[in-house]
């Protein structure tokens, strides 16, 4: 699957520097999607959210997040990445002021969107600058692998920070840190991070309207059934608007010029896969770390300090595998690791999903954790890598773009779905017993999120993985984590 290109990979003297900047920065982000779980009853207690307006706190976020990754990629690279990203940057920090001195519910929502603007622009050109700044090979192998690493270390240490400072200080702590964080990458990034050529060609605005509110429309309207139910009109025309918008974003990129989403890259099954996976595994572990956070405060009667400590099995575990994943890679390839990685984490979820009144943290909570924190650990790098392996140079942007567009679109779907499960399971209950309920119910379906992304990684992975192994005659091995991509 190597893809040669009269492109060269640029020559970069700082490349620890620049891979720290790109991981930092990413972690930042990454932080924000997370930071805010433990953090969620007193966010909730002091600006008096009802359960809906929660869910928007984190939807908003995620939602512009996925909604204009797309675009954000095509920017780096009619823009230059490096030019993008230091923008990303400046609106991602803004944000976060914004955020820590929110004072009611339209402010913080509108700051969190923001906030996924600037996080739309960072994320895809991060990933284009560190494949266009490492050279083909194992440099480039372990720079991926760290990348996709960061994703699950930066969505469990978020849940600690968040606790911590929520207990400490504020919720609104976990916000004001970016701020001075962002500074010192904005000033950085110019010195280390190389700038690209810039391409020629336009925006396709079409295309990245349709994906951003397409994909709002259906948030809305799942978010909207925790009020008025399925049969609202309300939440039927929403749904059907999303469905129609997505219809139209699919038309578009199959005439446009230079769409924003070419179809081309869904032409590999591998890669295929890996946005599928990757929508279905985010939405349950959304579902995990916004419900979980709650069981901890809701009904073990945990201060967010104390559960965001509750996290560290799964943190732990997760930092130790995804720090050892590169070097598994290299042995056995990507698709085992993969697979069990699923496997786990679905075995741990279905563990977790049987939690009640009665469950005792160790056994109900931790043990479970420990699983899914291997098994994230074992999923991200490569599912990470099989989202952009074979791709050409010119579609190195859009490539990096789908990646992190279905990471969030799968969280903010994922998470609308499973609120609205909860929701409408604990409708006859009230109090510590309601969120019980509603924390079984909605990790029972992010089990089934996972029982669908396993099956479409065995359906669609393992067998190309078999074929070429057939073909070349090797023994029994995966592919590498990334071949040449730039």
């Amino acid at each position: 699957m190597t893809v040669r290109t009269d492109q060269p990979v640029a020559a970069v003297a700082h490349q620890s520097a620049l891979l720290a900047i790109i991981l930092l920065s990413y972690f930042m982000i990454l932080l924000d999607n997370s930071v805010i779980f433990t953090a969620l009853p007193t966010l909730q207690a002091d600006l008096e959210l009802t359960a809906s307006q929660l869910s928007w706190v984190q939807d908003s976020y995620t939602l512009v997040f996925g909604g204009l990754l797309l675009l954000g990629a095509r920017a780096g690279d009619l823009l230059g990445r490096r030019r993008v990203f230091v923008l990303g940057l400046v609106v991602f920090s803004a944000a976060s002021l914004l955020i820590g001195l929110a004072p009611a519910e339209w402010w913080i929502i509108g700051a969190r969107a923001l906030q996924g603007i600037g996080a739309a622009i960072v994320a895809p050109s991060s990933l284009s600058l560190l494949t266009a700044s490492f050279p083909a090979g194992p440099e480039r192998s372990r720079a991926v692998a760290w990348y996709g690493a960061t994703a699950g270390i930066g969505a469990s240490l978020g849940l600690v920070i968040g606790g911590a400072f929520a207990h400490w200080i504020s919720w609104r702590a976990g916000f004001f840190i970016n701020v001075p964080v962002g500074v010192a990458m904005i000033a950085l990034a110019p010195r280390y991070l190389p700038e690209t050529t810039r391409a020629t060609g336009r925006f396709d605005l079409i295309g990245a309207l349709a994906a951003t509110f397409g994909v709002g429309a259906l948030v809305f309207g799942v978010i909207h059934t925790t009020d008025t139910g399925w049969s609202s009109a309300v939440t039927i025309g929403s749904i059907a608007l999303g469905v129609a918008l997505l219809t139209i974003l699919v038309l578009n990129e199959a005439r446009a010029a230079q769409p924003i989403m070419p179809l081309r890259l869904f032409g590999s099954r591998e890669r295929t896969a890996a946005y599928v996976g990757r929508l279905l595994f985010m939405g349950a572990m959304i579902g995990f770390f916004y419900f979980t956070t709650q069981f901890l405060q809701g009904v073990l009667g945990w201060n967010p300090l104390q559960a965001g400590l509750g996290f560290l099995p799964m943190t732990l575990v997760n930092f130790v595998v995804a720090i050892t994943i590169p070097r598994l890679t290299r042995r056995v390839g990507s698709t085992i690791p993969l697979v069990v990685g699923i496997a786990l984490t679905l075995v741990g979820m279905l563990a977790l999903s049987r939690i009640d009144m009665s469950s005792a943290y160790l056994t109900g909570v931790a043990l479970p954790m420990l699983a899914i924190g291997v098994g994230q650990g074992l999923t991200f790098a490569p599912l990470t890598s099989l989202g952009i392996v074979g791709a050409t140079a010119a579609d190195a942007g859009a490539a990096s773009g789908l990646v992190n567009t279905f990471h969030q679109l799968g969280s903010s779907l994922g998470l609308a779905v499973l609120v609205a499960v909860g929701v409408h399971a604990s409708a006859a209950t009230t109090g510590a017993a309601a969120i019980a309920q509603q924390v079984g119910a909605a990790l029972a379906t992010g089990s089934a999120m996972l029982a669908a992304c396993l099956l479409v990684v065995l359906v669609l992975v393992v067998p190309v993985a078999a074929n070429r192994r057939r073909g070349a005659g090797e023994a029994p091995a995966t592919p590498r984590l990334v071949k040449e991509l730039v």
